[in-house]
């Protein structure tokens, strides 16, 4: 296990992908807060740095995505898998060590967001203005999304050989899951009344239209199968995390707890019995 390790952290420093990934991450936090203190002197409006600290939580899946696929593909590309198994390694520890390859490239990526974004944010917008068991909390948080994350992805490219074909599928897996909980999310944010308003016809009179109900407002059963889901699915939790709109802040990780868990058990499983070519 070790060797496996070794080799994959050795293979992940000149990983092009990777460190592309570290300096889109740091970039994208140096131009969000830069962007957002811009607007502040703009506008005129008070911003805080909780505003947009969180952000990364939508963008890292994407680019964990990118990274998993890509790195694990060569792995089947180059008979590096095969090669692994020849010389002695079990299956389970070479799923293990690309994992937590996988892993680490995710959560590195993410530091690199965060020491970049507090780097800039905390010196033009002094310090959070939220609660800071509040901050600590949607931080852990988002490192158990990473993790559940790039276990989804590992599970996927470990199980298909053709590279092109897990860079698609896996690609396709992230951006179906965050259109999900993109339209989860704008389903449960429609408000169950129209407010009441009044305009003027066309001959003057003053007409007044009274609050009307919503017949898009999802309730009852439905409303808590969809909170579920905004819940569980780790970009569900990203876009709560992202806009630290979370009501059950203390029960989405484990939820990403349990993906990691039963994505990592499935994976081994079935690689155990995957005909490797």
């Amino acid at each position: 296990m070790n060797r496996l390790l070794c080799a994959n952290f050795a293979r992940l420093k000149k990983d092009r992908v990777f460190w592309l990934g570290m300096l889109f991450m740091a970039g994208y936090g140096a131009f969000i807060m830069v962007g957002n203190y811009m607007d502040s002197l703009r506008y005129g409006e008070k911003f805080y740095i909780d505003d947009a600290f969180f952000s990364y939580a939508i963008i890292v899946g994407i680019t964990s995505a990118v990274f998993c696929c890509l790195f694990l593909g060569t792995e089947y590309s180059e008979g590096t898998i095969r090669n692994k198994l020849m010389v002695g390694h079990t299956r389970g520890s070479i799923y293990l060590a690309n994992l937590i390859a996988c892993t680490a490239a995710g959560l590195l990526m993410t530091l690199a967001f965060l020491i970049t974004a507090a780097g800039i944010g905390i010196p033009l917008f002094v310090f959070f203005h939220t609660k800071p068991e509040t901050v600590l909390a949607i931080l852990a948080g988002t490192l158990l999304m990473v993790i559940a994350f790039t276990s989804v992805f590992t599970f996927l490219s470990m199980m298909i050989q053709n590279k092109a074909i897990a860079a698609v599928t896996v690609g396709m897996t992230v951006f179906i899951l965050l259109f999900t909980a993109i339209y989860l999310s704008s389903a449960l944010n429609s408000p169950e009344m129209y407010e009441g308003y009044s305009y003027t016809d066309d001959d003057g009179n003053v007409v007044e239209q009274e609050a009307q109900p919503n017949p898009a407002y999802v309730s009852g059963t439905k409303r808590q199968v969809y909170e579920a889901l905004m819940d569980i699915l780790p970009t569900g939790q990203s876009l709560q995390y992202s806009s630290m709109s979370a009501v059950h802040l203390w029960q989405l990780p484990l939820y990403s707890v349990i993906i990691t868990i039963v994505t990592t058990g499935a994976g081994i499983i079935v690689f155990r019995q995957k005909d490797i070519k």
